[in-house]
Order: structure tokens, then sequence, then C-alpha cells
């Protein structure tokens, strides 16, 4: 049973009891995305986010070669993995972003390692139990999902990551300034936008984190409001 966490200073959030966000609202986002990407291809640019920098780093100090990324969007951090060396599997539930970043590798590279999945993270993710070596996700579990959804996705994640494999996420957290702003959809779901966001309490990280090494929780800001996020990064036991 989850508990609500108390609104952060400062915020309008609603005390009422957690509910979990209608089904709808992740389809909605979905279309609401390809939409998007549709009018700003490359949205993001072509440089990496410096989540992804640290990523790499991290992953290749763990000795991986093979990355799984979920929710790549256009691609810019999954070329950047594949620049660095990695082979690189990029999931998104967007045909158009997806289809924007094999047009950039095949334009700039490495097209050779990088492959390309349509993937909705509410599903079983499609490969084979510890055949990866790391995961990436910048912003992806703080989409629409709820919190039972994000726990049946990173126990996927454990299951496709090889023994000492590395999860690096980030999230926007409650202490952001469009917590309790726009739309609320329970479960600390708030549409602002147009785009719904699942804040995270450090409490549920911890819980995400429960069976696996926790080894960072790292705070940073990134855009103009600024977005106020949190880094994490774990690892599955040896």
């Amino acid at each position: 049973m989850t508990r609500t966490p108390d609104p952060a200073p400062g915020s309008s959030a609603d005390a009422s009891p957690r509910r979990e966000p209608a089904p709808a609202l992740a389809d909605t986002q979905r279309a609401h995305w390809q939409q998007t990407y549709h009018a700003h291809p490359g949205m993001y640019g072509e440089q990496p986010s410096a989540p992804a920098e640290h990523a790499a780093r991290a992953f290749a100090a763990a000795g991986a070669h093979q990355v799984l990324e979920l929710g790549a969007g256009h691609g810019r951090d999954a070329l950047h993995f594949a620049r660095s060396g990695f082979s690189v599997l990029a999931t998104d539930f967007s045909p158009t972003g997806l289809a924007q970043l094999r047009g950039a590798a095949a334009e700039h590279g490495p097209a050779e390692r990088v492959r390309t999945a349509v993937h909705d993270v509410r599903e079983p993710l499609p490969l084979p139990d510890a055949s990866v070596d790391a995961v990436f996700a910048h912003m992806l579990l703080c989409m629409a999902l709820s919190t039972e959804e994000l726990e049946a996705l990173v126990a996927e994640v454990r299951r496709v990551l090889r023994p000492g494999g590395t999860f690096v996420y980030t999230v926007r957290h409650t202490g952001d300034a469009h917590y309790g702003a726009g739309t609320g959809h329970g479960d600390d779901i708030w549409e602002h936008g147009g785009f719904a966001v699942h804040f995270f309490p450090r409490e549920l990280v911890d819980r995400l984190a429960e069976g696996w090494h926790l080894i960072e929780v790292h705070p940073f800001e990134e855009g103009e409001l600024p977005r106020r996020l949190w880094r994490i990064t774990q690892e599955t036991p040896r």
C-alpha cells in the first residue's frame, strides 16, 4: 500500500489520498509525444544530456558493452553511447522519434552500433534475462506511469541486467516548481502544458532500489524553469 508523501514546501499539491491515474492518460501522452516529435524534429538538439555523459563514464568504468536506453526519443543520448563505443538498443513508444534517431545515425554515424525498437514500458521488456550490461533512462520514469507500473518496470530492468549491471535514471522530484501545478491525475502525477509528469518523493527512489545496490542519488537542475531532478545510479547484486 502506498503512502501519500507530504507536499513539498510551498507547493499546492493535493493532500487527498493517492489515487491511481487513469490508464487512458498514458495513451494520451503517447499521442502527445508523437505530435510533438512531428512538430519539432530533433527537439532536444544534437548534444547529449549531462546525465548521459555521466552514465557513459559510469558504464565504461563498470566494463559495460551493451546498453539499453529506455525512452530514447530522437536519440541524442543513444548516439552518444554508440559514439562512446557501446552497442545500443534504443527504445521509445514514439515511432517518429526513433525514425529521427535512425536518420541521424545513418547521416552522422555510427549506425552499426545502434538498434531501435518501438516499445511501451508498461509492457515487459523485449529482451532475455541477463542480456545487457547497463540501462539508461533520462526522465522516462517520471512520465505518466503509476507507482505500480514503475515497480514492474524496474523489476524488468533488473531482470534484463547481468549481475553487477548498472542502471542510471533521472526523474523530476517533488521539490520541482511544477509539482502541484496544473492538472492533478493522482499518484503524484501532474500535467502542465500538455505533459504529464510523475514527480518522485525520495521514498519512491528508495522503494525502487530495494534489492539493488543504491550507489548515488545526485540532485541537479536542467532547463530554464529550472527543472529539478535526481540522477539515480544503482547496480544489481553480483
